[in-house]
């Protein structure tokens, strides 16, 4: 990609957005004056720059312009229930009126810690933190502590927050991560050092001989073996044929901690990922939705580990934070978990799975070879015409098409994440899903002489 014709395509949505986005462009000229180039989010920046916005209302996000976009991003998949809905923000405003922060525990953390331990198969005990990088953060720290030992083991693609341990693997090119056989652990930009590099071994997600020997070879050392049950960055890369059980069963067998990051996946089901696939783990790591638009980390698991944090014991791991289990966040949390009944679940998880099938359709009649991954209400459109089943076959996919088709649905109202993720929210229905595909049909038909010229392997031979 890259040619004339594309320049040419990019161009004319680039100018589409910079006509409708004029005030979001006074205001990144401002904040560019105080933020690293206007930013401190790096995965809401894009280039010209990105829209800001105003007001969320349900499935609605409205921009500082007034142009109103469908929210099928809802904050990465946190905002499970949308924008501002009427439940969440009354226990908000209820809480508000007695304790905002304190220094002492609260019984709202209690009700919420026995809602979560009740729901997730994995979770006999449950600690609170501030963000889903703090969850695993932690996973990974009382995982050395409970085995004695120091490496992690990882999934190429895996993301799993920002502190050291996780920036490893997460976007290598292809020309650097090494054979699939024996991954090379790649640091993710500066700042990581070889220290933790070293300690850092990395797997293929869905390659079970490959994993099975990584982890035998690595069996004296490895204290956790941490992955997401469905692969978010890499493009929702569901597990294929009970790689999770078998994750489980390598790692039980080899004295090694078996962590999830259910920071996305959680909204699977009423017990999350791991009750879906039907694999409980020895740790929980997850946040995003449970905070109800709030910032929230949390970290459950069986009781034995889990009393490594207790301070009644002696020589007792140390894990605080000044806003851990907040009394706000506590009650947003206990209002969304209240509301995501299995009936919820349920429908949004069918809304994301009619989806699917219906853009696979749509590709079919527009004569494109393009994959749709994802599970329930997580979807991801991949601009290759090959399976994606892991993080190296998910970068075979067009990342300029990718770019493309995410600025072509913004200028059209469909507001998705630019590596083309969605998802569902629970104040949706059908009729948004059907807006969607409308929207997908007539961005795709627009760039169709685009593709068939500079990408004729993506359409249908």
């Amino acid at each position: 990609m890259g040619g004339t014709l594309y320049n040419r395509f990019l161009s004319e949505e680039i100018n589409k957005y910079l006509e409708k986005t004029k005030k979001s462009f006074s205001l990144h000229k401002k904040a560019r004056e105080f933020l690293p180039g206007g930013d401190t989010r790096t995965v809401t920046f894009f280039k010209p720059y990105p829209a800001y916005t105003t007001r969320g209302e349900g499935y609605m996000i409205y921009d500082a312009d007034g142009n109103k976009y469908i929210d099928f991003l809802n904050n990465y998949t946190s905002l499970i229930h949308g924008h501002r809905h009427p439940v969440i923000i009354k226990a908000v405003k209820e809480q508000l009126k007695s304790i905002q922060a304190i220094h002492a525990p609260t019984e709202q953390q209690i009700k919420f810690a026995e809602i979560i331990c009740d729901r997730f198969p994995s979770i006999e005990m449950v600690r609170f933190m501030n963000s889903g990088t703090e969850a695993t953060m932690n996973a990974i720290r009382v995982a050395r502590a409970y085995t004695g030992k120091r490496k992690i083991l990882k999934a190429e693609g895996g993301y799993h927050g920002t502190h050291d341990y996780a920036m490893v693997s997460v976007h290598p090119s292809l020309n650097e991560c090494g054979p699939l056989e024996h991954p090379k652990s790649i640091p993710e930009g500066k700042g990581i050092t070889d220290a933790v590099l070293s300690e850092v071994i990395v797997f293929p997600f869905n390659h079970q001989e490959i994993t099975e020997k990584i982890v035998r070879e690595n069996r004296e050392e490895a204290a956790a073996l941490i992955v997401e049950p469905v692969m978010g960055v890499s493009g929702m890369i569901p597990p294929k044929d009970d790689y999770l059980k078998f994750l489980r069963e390598i790692t039980a067998e080899n004295n090694i901690v078996l962590i999830f990051d259910e920071v996305i996946t959680a909204r699977l089901s009423r017990g999350g990922a791991q009750e879906y696939f039907k694999v409980t783990p020895d740790l929980t790591a997850s946040g995003k939705m449970f905070g109800g638009g709030t910032p929230i980390g949390l970290l459950g698991g069986i009781e034995e580990i889990m009393q490594l944090y207790s301070p009644e014991r002696d020589n007792f791991l140390s894990q605080s934070g000044t806003f851990n289990a907040n009394p706000v966040t506590m009650a947003a949390g206990i209002a969304t978990l209240n509301l995501l009944t299995v009936q919820a679940i349920e429908k949004i998880n069918s809304l994301g799975e009619t989806l699917k099938k219906d853009i696979l359709e749509l590709f079919d009649e527009l004569g494109f070879q393009i994959q749709v991954t994802g599970v329930g209400s997580l979807l991801n459109i991949h601009f290759t015409s090959e399976e994606v089943l892991d993080y190296r076959s998910s970068l075979k996919a067009d990342k300029e098409l990718n770019f493309l088709l995410y600025l072509s649905m913004l200028n059209r109202g469909i507001w998705i994440a630019p590596r083309l993720m969605a998802n569902i929210s629970t104040p949706m229905s059908s009729k948004e899903t059907e807006k969607f595909l409308e929207i997908l049909k007539d961005a795709l038909t627009h760039i169709k002489p685009l593709i068939k010229e500079e990408k004729p392997d993506l359409m249908a031979k």
